[in-house]
C-alpha cells in the first residue's frame, strides 16, 4: 500500500463536497478551540461530541489515557470503511490542546494502513510515527 498519496494537508481550509474534516473534540461538544473550532466552519454541532456532523467527524481525545480514546479511533476507522465514497482527511487529533504526542496517538490508526482503508487520509506525522514504531518491533521481535 502506498500511503504517501494519502497523506491529509497539513492545513485544510476548504473541504470538496465528499470531504469530511476529521479532528479532536471532547465528549461534551464544546467546540472552542483548535480544529475543532475550525470544524465549527463545516457543520460540527456544539454538544455534540462524537461522530459525523456536517462535513466533519467527532474523535473525543480529552480523556486520561489513550486506552479511553481507542475505542472512539475504532468506530470511526469501522464507519469510514462502510462509507467508501467519502474521503476523510484526518487532522493531528488529540496532539494539541488534549496534550498527547504523535507516537501516542498515531498506533490508534494502524488499521487504517493494516486493513488499507482507502478514504482515510492521515496526516504525515501519524504515518512517521506509525513507521517508527513499526520499526522498534522489527528490531525487537528478530533478537
Amino acid at each position: 500500500m502506498d500511503t504517501k498519496t494519502r497523506i491529509s494537508p497539513r492545513w485544510i481550509n476548504a473541504l470538496s463536497e465528499n470531504e469530511i474534516f476529521v479532528f479532536g473534540s471532547n465528549l461534551a461538544g464544546h467546540h472552542g478551540g483548535g480544529a475543532a473550532q475550525l470544524a465549527m466552519n463545516w457543520g460540527a454541532i456544539w454538544g455534540q461530541g462524537v461522530g459525523l456532523q456536517g462535513q466533519t467527524y467527532a474523535i473525543p481525545t480529552m480523556f486520561d489515557s489513550v486506552d479511553e480514546i481507542k475505542p472512539y479511533v475504532d468506530e470511526f476507522l469501522n464507519f469510514a470503511k462502510t462509507h467508501p465514497e467519502l474521503k476523510f482527511l484526518v487532522t493531528e487529533i488529540g496532539c494539541g490542546i488534549a496534550g498527547w504526542t504523535m507516537e501516542e496517538i498515531a498506533p490508534l490508526f494502524n488499521l487504517a494502513i493494516s486493513e488499507n482503508i482507502e478514504n482515510v487520509y492521515l496526516p504525515e506525522n501519524f504515518l512517521k510515527a506509525i513507521q517508527s514504531k513499526s520499526k522498534d518491533k522489527n528490531i525487537l521481535s528478530t533478537c
